[in-house]
């Protein structure tokens, strides 16, 4: 509580400013500075997550574009997630969007006015891709190419600059012989890759023809104890788990000689945001430089916990693709030079985290199964 005569301090300050005169009315008010603001479509998935927490920890507002669903499809993002009534702490906002509705698309742009906006949404899945190639091509191709209209349209009419970011894939190479850097030759082998070779050169035409700061990212293959369950590698590690505490006994796979450059997510994500603070935009490949067959990361998640693959590991001709990619390996050499940037997390250690997490999952899973509360009869 103020005392009675403390609110001299203001009639002093007042009689300061007007022997100051002039001199004091021409000091401006201090502003706060603006935050950063980051536009994330394709925030609820794997690299969205990691992207969020690598953003907020700089000091952005992140806002997502999410499609609705009749269940919530926010989990990865359930630990950063605070409720917008509270202003004052949350730094992250969702927003109901979809590639598909360039309406949507335009709106949040033109509202928010981002100074960034990542472009991290797609149907990522390969093997479904041959199953849905309408929607695939929709939503990975043309969405791309609404979301560069949506930001080249709000940055004429504004009169901002806004950086976006392009997701593209390593998919894109498809039979290209390794290694693979930014000046290899796209073939691609599958309805997403060919949907993600379209998307990389709506970027690059945007690029060139309207002077948009934009960026193509060629990811190879990143994956995380967030990946999604039906991905190879974390079909994998949620099998070991499930295997190790005796809720499953056999694992169903396709092709075990592909050769992938696997890296971890939460690196990657950094490559993107170092993409959009150059000088001059570009396109680079992130990669860590190695590549493993899907069999060596079978013995290294099954022999970290003390298993033979072999006597688990069942091979089902229905995850063979119509047209396999035998073998992407990346060379990253431009990426490591122009941005700084490099892998931390090499294949062993990524392959121990994520059997760490599904073990853990397992584990609690088997503590329900054995109460009676679920049933674990999903698989053999």
């Amino acid at each position: 509580m103020a005392s009675s005569s403390e609110p001299n301090r203001d009639s002093a300050a007042a009689a300061g400013s007007e022997s100051n005169g002039a001199l004091a009315s021409s000091i401006p008010a201090a502003v706060p500075e603006r935050r950063k603001v980051a536009l994330v479509a394709g925030i609820t998935g794997q690299d969205g997550s990691y992207l969020t927490e690598f953003l907020l920890g700089k000091g952005y507002e992140v806002h997502g574009l999410i499609r609705r669903s009749s269940n919530f499809n926010t989990a990865r993002l359930d630990h950063i997630y605070v409720d917008p009534h509270n202003s004052s702490k949350a730094r992250m906002k969702l927003h109901y969007a979809d590639l598909s509705d360039a309406s949507s698309l335009r709106r949040w742009v033109d509202s928010l006015l981002p100074d960034e906006v990542y472009n991290l949404a797609a149907q990522s899945h390969v093997a479904v891709s041959f199953e849905i190639p309408d929607y695939t091509a929709d939503v990975v191709g043309t969405g791309a190419l609404r979301l560069l209209e949506a930001v080249r349209s709000s940055s004429a009419s504004s009169g901002r600059t806004i950086r976006y970011y392009q997701a593209g894939s390593s998919e894109m190479f498809g039979s290209t012989p390794p290694p693979q850097s930014e000046t290899s030759a796209f073939h691609p082998r599958s309805p997403y890759a060919a949907a993600k070779v379209a998307a990389h050169w709506y970027t690059v035409n945007y690029r060139e023809a309207y002077g948009l700061f934009a960026c193509n990212g060629i990811l190879f293959n990143h994956e995380s104890p967030r990946r999604g369950e039906n991905f190879v590698t974390r079909k994998i590690t949620r099998a070991v788990g499930r295997i190790h505490v005796g809720l499953q006994t056999k694992l169903f796979l396709g092709n075990l000689s592909a050769a992938r450059d696997w890296g971890f997510a939460g690196d990657y994500v950094e490559a993107m945001w170092l993409m959009l603070q150059q000088d001059e935009p570009g396109d680079y490949v992130v990669a860590t430089d190695e590549s493993h067959t899907v069999q060596e990361f079978l013995e290294a998640a099954f022999g970290y916990v003390g298993l033979d693959w072999k006597d688990h590991v069942v091979i089902d001709k229905r995850y063979f693709r119509p047209a396999e990619v035998d073998s992407l390996k990346g060379d990253s050499s431009k990426a490591r030079k122009q941005l700084g940037w490099k892998p931390k997390v090499g294949f062993q250690e990524l392959v121990k985290m994520m059997v760490d997490r599904d073990v853990e999952l397992a584990k609690r899973e088997k503590v329900l199964v054995d109460a009676g509360y679920i049933d674990a009869q999903q698989q053999p």
